[in-house]
């Protein structure tokens, strides 16, 4: 994976240049994909929720204060349109309704059905910690919980997804 200076690109940003911003979108968008589909679940939430993330990141940009930190603050707000999305769909849920996977969704299969297999509260702080690479103590503030709820949560998520992957036999 390429690296980028972030710093330079959203000061840039900052001075409205939409090239830079496109570039920093680009480069964070395999990691908000993974942390959309790990709260959502769903294609088309998931894509909604990062529509919604790239407006709200363009035009409250200029509130960020510490450029190094944009990425926290980019899934802080991931974070937040996901869970409006939930909260939307929780009145409009239909029981009947069926997702047909996309075709090109079927690389996601494994990985959704891995998420699925979890708990809620403990797919968010997993996909933040293991796959972006965020610190524990970042996804507490990020999350606005105790380090030692993201610890346990981090540790019972892996017990779970062992069980996933087990079928809940022990050797």
């Amino acid at each position: 994976m390429k690296r980028i200076d972030t710093k330079f690109y959203v000061k840039k940003a900052q001075r409205h240049d939409q090239d830079a911003f496109t570039e920093l979108m680009q480069f964070y968008m395999k990691d908000m994909y993974r942390t959309a589909i790990a709260i959502l679940l769903n294609e088309e939430d998931a894509a909604d929720a990062l529509q919604d993330t790239i407006l709200t990141c363009w035009e409250k940009l200029d509130t960020l204060r510490k450029p190094e930190f944009f990425k926290t603050w980019m899934t802080r707000i991931l974070i937040n349109h996901c869970y409006d999305i939930i909260r939307d769909n929780a009145v409009y849920k239909n029981i009947d309704s069926y997702e047909e996977p996309s075709k090109y969704d079927e690389y996601n299969v494994e990985l959704k059905e891995a998420y699925a297999s979890i708990d809620e509260r403990y797919r968010l702080p997993m996909e933040l910690y293991y796959n972006q690479g965020f610190k524990m103590r970042e996804i507490a503030e990020m999350l606005s919980v105790p380090l030692n709820t993201i610890k346990t949560r981090i540790a019972r998520g892996r017990k779970e997804l062992e069980e996933y992957y087990t079928g809940g036999q022990k050797d």
